[in-house]
């Protein structure tokens, strides 16, 4: 017994942590738009989201119930194979947190926690419909619905705004941005917060501390909105560069319209106890803003990366959960190797980190490379006409190009060479 009272706040600690990293590391969620657009200051921008997220942690466990209750079954799951999944994800965030990547922290979590049960009972203790119904499908749907409405958001808020004064509409969407942004920080505490409260609290079931079934504790609540919050006030800022910058180049008005979209999208889903990725939501509300403003862009390469990351996030959290579990199960020994293989592997990356720091005072001063035009920048730039300007000065290049080739073409036999072309 006092093995499992050891090993179970191993698990309650690690799982604090994995809520600290999943903090920092969504913190672009919600305020990579307002930092890129100027709407806020770096610093005042995350402390306000953590309030927020903190708050957001209480208004509702239908998450945290899918997690605890619905994502794998309860019986024969040990401590073990909790803190490998744990481990498994946190490595992960840790990763793609390095490379700038938003890459799903809700994802990674399920990824350890199927990989961590597959390895201990098998695939029997996979609700396998679930995982179809509340994550697979959502994680496809989520991108593409915040998109879609991010777009049609963005054209509409041009629209409307048309008639206004370019300074007072600015101010207006800053404002409506700062709005905005505290609702997506709301939504991101009643839905990732809650996975660490679904964690910890299958963790308890599993020691006998609760009844199957059991809602989580206050102390847990508590415990998991404090460790979120505070990981994001000290904010994942390679990610909020990424999504702030590196995506597309957001105006205030796409800002706006790209965060009220992801946060109705990810309330929705806290609704229904869809265990969705904010970042999926927000990732492609942010692409879908991009694309709503007549000449807007994406960076496909920098986009190619972050798909490529999320395809590859349930996976490779799930093969590191796999290969932890395997090892914890020795006994004690094995759970202090793998102890000692996460702390080390967090130290390393963290060091590694330090070569190109990247915080509050420098999120916003590189701007990214350009690049060639993909397939969709290409269609959008041969619908939009060129300003009056950009025509007039084509015009004149082609004359002067026209000029430059008579010049070259020699006259005939007895006529003088073609006198150029006034100058327009």
């Amino acid at each position: 017994m006092e093995h499992i009272t050891l090993l179970l706040a191993i698990v309650v600690v690690t799982a604090l942590v994995f809520d600290f990293t999943n903090g920092f590391h969504d913190t672009a969620n919600a305020m990579a738009t307002t930092i890129s657009t100027g709407a806020m200051k770096p610093k005042t921008a995350v402390a306000m989201s953590a309030v927020l997220n903190l708050v957001g942690a209480f208004l509702s466990v239908e998450v945290a119930k899918t997690i605890s209750s619905g994502l794998v079954n309860e019986e024969g799951i040990q401590p073990e194979v909790i803190f490998a999944a744990l481990v498994g994800a946190i490595l992960w965030n840790l990763l793609t947190w390095l490379v700038g990547l938003p890459s799903s922290s809700s994802h990674a979590l399920m990824g350890g926690l199927v990989g961590a049960t597959i390895a201990s009972v098998g695939l029997g203790g996979v609700n396998g419909g679930v995982v179809v119904t509340k994550v697979l499908i959502p994680a496809v749907a989520a991108p593409l619905v915040a998109g879609l409405a991010a777009m049609l958001a963005a054209r509409l808020t041009y629209k409307a705004g048309a008639n206004i004064d370019e300074k007072t509409g600015r101010k207006g969407y800053r404002a409506g941005q700062i709005a905005s942004a505290g609702l997506v920080s709301l939504a991101h505490g009643t839905n990732d917060a809650q996975k660490t409260m679904g964690i910890i609290t299958l963790a308890l079931v599993a020691a006998g501390a609760l009844a199957p079934g059991s809602n989580p504790p206050v102390w847990v609540i508590v415990s998991a909105g404090l460790a979120i919050a505070l990981g994001t006030y000290l904010g994942g800022w390679r990610i909020i560069r990424t999504m702030g910058k590196g995506l597309t180049d957001l105006q205030p008005q796409q800002g706006f319209a790209a965060q009220t979209s992801a946060a109705a999208v990810i309330l929705a889903s806290s609704n229904l106890g869809f265990s969705l990725s904010t970042t999926h939501s927000c990732s492609g509300a942010v692409m879908g803003a991009g694309l709503g403003r007549k000449g807007g862009v994406v960076r496909w390469s920098t986009a190619t990366r972050m798909f490529v990351a999320w395809g590859l996030t349930l996976p490779a959290a799930g093969l590191v959960a796999a290969g932890s579990e395997l090892v914890t199960r020795q006994g004690d020994w094995g759970v202090a190797a793998v102890v000692v293989f996460l702390v080390a592997s967090c130290a390393a990356i963290w060091f590694i980190s330090r070569r190109q720091v990247v915080d509050h005072t420098n999120v916003n001063d590189v701007e990214p490379a350009g690049e060639p035009a993909g397939v969709v920048t290409t269609a959008i730039a041969a619908v939009t006409p060129p300003p009056a300007g950009a025509v007039a000065a084509t015009a004149s290049e082609d004359l002067d190009d026209l000029d430059d080739l008579k010049a070259r073409i020699p006259a005939p036999a007895g006529e003088a060479a073609p006198a150029p072309a006034a100058t327009v």
